[in-house]
């Protein structure tokens, strides 16, 4: 394939450590079309880029997730490999990631780091946290992606345009993923490299505080795909509320103390947590048939399109 069909995207923030041998590996492996979003580094990051030839544009706002929305609205490739730049991923491994696109298999193709990283690429807590958000995707969406955190991700340029995103910090790799399932698109995963991050970069990534943004990301984004697992986890809180004053009150009772105020409270907890799967039932019961109606009309309009070729097909026949 002509790889001037593909683009090469790296955000970046101080990274001078490794974006300079990183722009050097993706040209030896033929992609010229390298564009660089810098989120206006102090190092000389988007300078040395410029030098090793990359297209540089300089971040409008602040976060990881803000740079790709700004970065996917420039884009006009039909391909689109995206990386960090910090040089923990191989260049050399970008056409397996297109290889499932370029034969239809796929939209949207992730990079799975888990499979083969380098001793000392991840933490134990990263490696530990890493697995329980893949958890919690797969029991949220239904479906088994094991490394949705992924930073080197390839994609069609149609796939990019479906995606409506709005995470500006590094959620953004979650929300991409949900929005992949959400528009139905096809995702496969490729085992790829994951290499130690290079001694003179630091890591913007604080693993508890951005684990549970990511984590009550993957949370919020469900309610509209799978209500009754977003609802029923708030039922579930406050039943198990309710089941702990209520073994107090009963404990009390039977010592001959009546706790009037705890009991109200701990029938008002049981009776909220069965509303919530209650609501939970229902929304789910909308969302289905919201998805049966929408599968309807596209599938009439896909019908309506063949029909509408058919005849044009006729009518240049009977000219």
């Amino acid at each position: 394939m002509n790889y001037t069909d593909v683009c090469i995207l790296i955000p970046t923030l101080n990274e001078a450590a490794t974006i300079g041998d990183l722009i050097k590996d993706f040209k030896k492996v033929g992609f010229s079309n390298i564009l660089v979003i810098d989120g206006n580094s102090k190092d000389g990051t988007a300078q040395i880029a410029e030098l090793e030839g990359a297209r540089v544009v300089l971040q409008t706002g602040k976060g990881k997730g803000q740079a790709m929305i700004q970065a996917f609205e420039l884009i006009e490739s039909p391909y689109v490999i995206m990386v960090d730049g910090d040089g923990t991923y191989l260049a050399k491994e970008a056409p397996s990631l297109l290889e499932p696109i370029l034969v239809g298999k796929a939209d949207h193709v992730i990079g799975n780091r888990l499979e083969k990283y380098s001793p000392g690429a991840f933490t134990k807590l990263n490696l530990v946290g890493n697995r329980l958000i893949n958890l919690l995707f797969d029991i949220a969406y239904g479906v088994q992606l094991r490394d949705i955190l992924s930073g080197y991700r390839a994609f069609t340029l149609d796939s990019i345009r479906e995606l409506e995103l709005n995470k500006t910090g590094f959620e953004i790799e979650t929300e991409i993923s949900v929005e992949c399932i959400l528009k139905k698109q096809l995702v496969e995963e490729v085992p790829i490299t994951y290499l130690p991050r290079s001694e003179k970069g630091e890591t913007k990534l604080n693993p508890v505080k951005d684990g549970i943004r990511i984590g009550s990301t993957i949370y919020r984004l469900a309610k509209v795909h799978n209500p009754m697992f977003y609802f029923g986890i708030i039922g579930f809180v406050f039943i198990m509320a309710g089941l702990l004053t209520g073994t107090y009150v009963v404990i009390e009772w039977l010592d001959g103390t009546t706790r009037i105020p705890l009991s109200v409270l701990t029938a008002l907890f049981i009776i909220f947590g069965l509303q919530m799967f209650i609501f939970g039932m229902l929304s789910d019961l909308i969302v289905t048939l919201h998805r049966q109606t929408v599968s309807l009309i596209q599938e009439k309009n896909k019908q309506r399109e063949i029909t509408n070729r058919e005849k044009i097909i006729d009518g240049e026949d009977g000219k």
